[in-house]
């Protein structure tokens, strides 16, 4: 089958990066040893992890459990913020802004907090432009 421009325009992702996560409820069992060495590596707040995908009509996690993705369409998503809380603050996430957690109140698996592309030298996300990235699309139609 042909496709023509702009079906193949359609089918492109609006962004794609790069993620570890979270639940809230994850982050709130891990115990202080486990906070004390997410300052040498985050991965261990953050058991999940994959490839984050934006697409017209829905987010997707890929891998979020046991190998399946998290689809989440606009529907889905309550809340999106990027700041700090109680269980991930500038302590972990150090002292620039960048290293603010993304976090999602979903209908589908609860609130989630994401790291997207963290670079773990320099405790930098691109968290603050999927924010904003996320907000647009969750308040725009298709």
């Amino acid at each position: 089958m042909n496709r023509t421009p702009h079906d193949r325009t359609a089918a492109e992702p609006l962004a794609r990066a790069s993620y570890i996560g979270s639940t809230t409820e994850e982050l709130a069992r891990k115990r202080r040893g486990d906070r004390i060495a997410a300052g040498v590596d985050q991965k261990t707040l953050f058991p999940r992890r994959g490839v984050v995908t934006l697409r017209s009509e829905q987010l997707v996690l890929e891998g979020w459990h046991d190998g399946r993705d998290l689809v989440l369409r606009r529907a889905d998503i309550t809340s999106i913020a990027n700041e700090f809380t109680e269980l991930y603050g500038r302590f972990l996430g150090g002292l620039l802004n960048a290293g603010k957690p993304l976090i999602l109140g979903t209908t589908v698996v609860g609130e989630i907090y994401l790291m997207i592309d963290h670079k773990s030298f320099l405790e930098t996300t691109s968290n603050r432009k999927w924010a904003k990235l996320l907000n647009t699309w969750l308040h725009s139609a298709d």
